[in-house]
């Protein structure tokens, strides 16, 4: 199983970026996907997650309104739009397998995110 994230860059507030999470090594049209983020020297955020099919989305209230999650089954492949981008956005973004904590199994290795001027 490979996760491996790639979008990440420095950007301006209120400017906009996509992340994506190609996968390979299983069936990623069978598997709920989550992105998950780290603020620098802060733990784990949970920022959104999607269903099978890409048909149920939720996100953190954090970012509700400003990101959108999506997939490609064709592409194997997740992204993160996110838009109207905050100083507090900046982390590092991972892409994780599963829809709980508890089902998490395998993780990206991380793409990072810096929101300044």
């Amino acid at each position: 199983v490979q996760l491996v994230e790639s979008g990440g860059g420095l950007v301006q507030p209120g400017g906009s970026l996509r992340l994506s999470c190609a996968a390979s090594g299983f069936t990623f049209s069978s598997y709920y996907m989550t992105w998950v983020r780290q603020a620098p020297g802060k733990g784990l955020e949970w920022v959104s997650d999607i269903s099978i099919s890409g048909g149920r989305t939720d996100y953190a209230d954090s970012v509700k309104g400003r990101f959108t999650i999506s997939r490609d089954n064709a592409k194997n492949t997740v992204y993160l739009e996110m838009n109207s981008l905050k100083p507090e956005d900046t982390a590092l973004y991972y892409c994780v397998r599963g829809v709980v904590s508890s089902s998490y199994d395998y993780w990206g290795q991380g793409t990072p995110v810096s929101v300044s001027s």
